[in-house]
């Protein structure tokens, strides 16, 4: 999958969600049903050769294409939520945030101990998120195959933060 062509597609929007940020748009992205199914078999392609049992989307942009890595995988798809969004037994873990916290759930048995599960999330910024849902991951004693973005935000060392739990960390295009 050619990286322009993703790059293209993105819509950057000032200001959002508040002044100063310039965020980086993925809804055309989803107009684009061929360009999407590259994206999926692009990720497909990294994560090939390993042993892959469950893909984690982060809700909720990271829903939109973990459900489809999920199909192309033959593997569940593994939804964290905010707190209180599932309605079955969950585990948390709480987080830090630039101004406060945040806490994400996971059901209880979203997967086997000793699974290799595949992070999904649209956008790589800071780590935080991704590795809130690694340590859901760890808690249920399984371990984390890698990570999955679009988007990584180089210039806010995300990756770095997230090395502690895998060195497997793929975005499909990067913003310096």
């Amino acid at each position: 999958m050619p990286v322009e062509k993703l790059r293209d597609a993105i819509r950057d929007v000032r200001d959002f969600p508040k002044t100063g940020i310039l965020f980086k748009d993925i809804t055309p992205v989803l107009q684009n049903p061929k360009l999407c199914s590259e994206i999926t078999d692009a990720f497909h392609r990294h994560f090939q050769s390993d042993k892959i049992d469950g893909i984690l989307g982060i809700e909720s942009r990271g829903f939109l294409f973990g459900m489809m890595l999920a199909q192309k995988f033959a593997v569940p798809f593994i939804p964290v939520r905010k707190k209180g969004k599932l309605p079955f037994h969950t585990i948390s873990h709480e987080y830090s945030l630039e101004y406060g916290t945040a806490i994400m759930e996971m059901h209880t048995d979203a997967m086997a101990p000793g699974s290799r599960i595949l992070i999904h999330d649209d956008l790589l910024a800071t780590g935080g998120t991704a590795s809130a849902a690694a340590e859901l991951v760890r808690m249920q004693n399984a371990e984390i195959a890698g990570f999955a973005f679009l988007v990584g935000l180089d210039f806010l060392n995300g990756a770095a933060n997230l090395k502690m739990h895998s060195e497997k960390i793929i975005s499909l295009v990067n913003y310096d």
